[in-house]
């Protein structure tokens, strides 16, 4: 389930019982939107990750493990592209033990190709920034245990249980960042055809 969405199921339209299309934040019930939200971030079921269209998308203890096993994989999806900075900042989180401070467009190219996962925090003088935490680290921490597949890849297996799960609920599989369809996303005209 994505935290907002014009179209696929969402947390903002659960709440408010109607699609926006700006931002929540000024909606009558943005308070408790926040709280929701704040709740549903907090909850050790759930894990918020830039999946669907690039977006915060709200991603349940169990396909943890399909996640963690594509995330982990190093694809072509991930690394193409990359940029100086990304490649860097990279580096630094694969030979850390624990999680780094930054913010900016690097840190967005790493989050949004799911090199780390990331979670913003405001800071002593009111900044945001983003923590990144390495996938080990975050695995370790949480105690995920890495998806197994005997017959194929664990990264091919994860794949396909997080296409399964995003097909049940509505969403293209061109919403994903490893589909090579993924360049345009169809308008609310265009979704409603299908």
């Amino acid at each position: 389930m994505l935290k907002q969405d014009k179209i696929l199921p969402n947390v903002v339209t659960l709440v408010t019982g109607e699609s926006l299309r700006t931002s929540w934040w000024s909606h009558p019930k943005g308070r408790l939107i926040f709280a929701v939200l704040s709740e549903l971030a907090d909850h050790p079921d759930v894990l918020f990750v830039k999946l669907l269209y690039g977006k915060d998308t709200l991603v349940h203890r169990r396909f943890w493990p399909a996640l963690l096993a594509v995330v982990t994989a190093r694809e072509p999806w991930q690394l193409r592209d990359l940029s100086a900075a990304g490649r860097k900042l990279l580096a630094t989180l694969n030979d850390s033990t624990a999680a780094v401070r930054s913010s900016g467009r690097t840190v967005k190219e790493i989050e949004t190709r799911l090199l780390a996962q990331a979670e913003q925090v405001h800071t002593e003088s009111g900044r945001h920034e983003i923590v990144l935490e390495p996938w080990s680290v975050w695995q370790r921490r949480l105690r995920v245990k890495p998806l197994r597949s005997q017959t194929a890849s664990s990264a091919a297996l994860g794949r396909q249980q997080i296409e399964e799960a995003v097909a049940a609920i509505g969403a293209p599989l061109s919403a994903l960042p490893w589909s090579a369809a993924r360049r345009v996303r169809p308008t609310p005209s265009s979704a409603r055809l299908r």
